[in-house]
């Protein structure tokens, strides 16, 4: 039995492949498909190649069993959209595609909100992404500007699944979830998939959602009061800033043949806690802890994501850092925590880009926040150190106990992690 993780290069964001089922029956689920710059030159020739594995003609597209979209935001689903504005051009010339899906596994944001957000939509006009994946941020704040651009980005998704799910396609959405949004449960509902595969939904909480319909209302009401006192980007900020990260991301833990990996998305370190408490894979309190064979560090390994508690809680003999520097992720930070936690125990840190690359993103934007803290009025951040902020020196200064490991993607070959059988692709 097959249960392997394929970690693609997706710059900031996320592109993953779980690989499950048999040699004969292979099974397959895409996960995000990272930014602009993502799918052209990593993602579809990976699909490509899997085809081939497969001895798949060009007549025959590749099945895919379920593509999921962890959450609305550019960085997890721009090279998704990529992929069915393809198999949209395929279908309308009357090409074969270049993949079948089965089922799209996706919550927009107007899933989320019961209320129909019509100022939302308008608030939504700026900070649209362009094609390129950049962000016009129109004066606003940067995190502010994506998140409008990515609510959009959901619906033109959800478009081109009902645009391609007709004749030999399937693209049933949430159907394992009765087309309903995809949310944690009590009793956790175990989701069993064709080809020895469980999934069990941590996150988001019903309660969460709840809560973020709340304050979405209240910032409707206060926009409206107060339209001529507030700008929409600052009230919208207040909203999002908060309520995004923790209750937008999908939290799967997927298991198969007595191996389970932890996919967290953007989600916080608490918030997957909670989620995993709820649906009673970690028992309750504030000292239990959990064992998964692969976690997906959430958030790229943003340290505004964890704490020290969240790895000492959850521990994991292979961690995922799906980032390439932007936006200083994966931070060192994040990496103090981790080694503080796991002390002398084995386990496997996993790179998508070399240390030296990602140190040259991260150092640019150090310098970017240095200006921004300037224009914010703040006490600007102390200059760039290696030997203080850079990951290499990290590494260089750090003796790893045994059975400790690094492992970076190498450019043009696959970055699999096999639990059971190897996939062999």
């Amino acid at each position: 039995m097959r249960f392997s993780l394929d970690v693609l290069p997706a710059r900031k964001g996320d592109c993953l492949m779980l690989h499950y089922g048999t040699a004969k029956a292979p099974r397959l689920i895409m996960i995000d498909g990272g930014p602009s710059g993502v799918y052209g030159p990593h993602l579809r020739p990976r699909l490509e190649q899997l085809k081939a594995a497969r001895g798949l003609t060009n007549g025959s597209p590749l099945p895919v069993d379920v593509l999921m979209v962890s959450h609305v935001d550019d960085d997890h689903i721009q090279g998704v959209l990529e992929l069915t504005s393809e198999l949209r051009e395929q279908k309308t010339n009357r090409e074969k595609p270049l993949v079948n899906v089965a089922s799209l596994w996706h919550n927009t944001f107007d899933d989320v909100l019961s209320t129909t957000p019509k100022e939302l939509d308008a608030a939504a006009g700026f900070g649209a992404a362009a094609l390129d994946g950049s962000v016009d941020t129109g004066g606003a704040d940067l995190d502010v500007a994506k998140v409008l651009a990515s609510i959009p980005q959901g619906r033109v998704l959800r478009d081109d699944r009902a645009f391609l799910a007709t004749g030999t396609q399937s693209w049933k959405l949430n159907h394992t979830f009765k087309g309903k949004l995809i949310v944690a449960s009590k009793p956790a509902a175990k989701v069993a998939l064709d080809g020895g595969l469980t999934m069990r939904v941590a996150g988001p909480l019903q309660s969460e959602i709840a809560a973020l319909q709340q304050e979405h209302d209240r910032w409707l009401r206060a926009r409206k009061a107060k339209k001529a006192a507030k700008n929409a980007e600052s009230s919208l900020a207040a909203f999002l800033d908060e309520s995004i990260p923790n209750l937008s991301s999908l939290v799967l833990l997927a298991e198969a043949g007595g191996k389970r990996i932890l996919l967290t998305g953007d989600a916080r370190g608490d918030k997957v806690i909670e989620g995993l408490q709820f649906i009673g894979q970690l028992k309750p309190g504030d000292t239990s802890t959990m064992h998964v064979d692969v976690m997906k560090v959430p958030h790229h390994g943003s340290a505004n994501n964890v704490a020290t508690s969240f790895f000492e809680r959850i521990t994991a003999d292979h961690y995922v850092f799906s980032g390439n520097g932007e936006h200083g992720n994966p931070e060192r930070s994040t990496l103090d925590m981790l080694f503080k936690a796991r002390g002398t125990a084995p386990f496997v840190t996993h790179f998508t880009y070399p240390l030296d690359e990602m140190d040259g993103a991260r150092k640019a934007d150090w310098s970017k926040m240095q200006v921004e803290d300037k224009k914010k009025g703040r006490q600007p951040r102390p200059n760039w150190s290696a030997p203080k902020q850079g990951l290499e020196s990290f590494f260089s200064k750090r003796t790893l106990a045994r059975g400790q490991k690094i492992v970076v993607s190498a450019t043009g070959r696959p970055h699999v992690i096999d639990l059971l059988d190897p996939l062999g692709v």
